[in-house]
């Protein structure tokens, strides 16, 4: 029971990592190239942080299994 909620879970949050990201990337770009051109509103700009922020915890986090992936194979080596 506790193994399949994790492996739920794990799924949930690391399937398709980078796609994730380059969607945020492109979602952030949109709202930068709204700001260059008009004043962007409240719920835009929290929008735009909490964009950034997503970006930066998926990127370490893909970093982090990367790295971890990375170590497993060596040790099967």
């Amino acid at each position: 029971m506790i193994k399949a909620g994790l492996k739920e879970w794990h799924r949930a949050h690391t399937q398709n990592l980078p796609s994730r990201i380059e969607n945020l990337k492109t979602r952030l770009s949109t709202l930068d190239e709204k700001g260059e051109e008009e004043v962007l509103s409240e719920e835009e700009l929290a929008e735009l942080h909490g964009v950034s922020f997503d970006i930066h915890w998926l990127s370490r986090l893909h970093a982090s299994i990367s790295w971890q992936q990375s170590r497993s194979l060596w040790l099967k080596d």
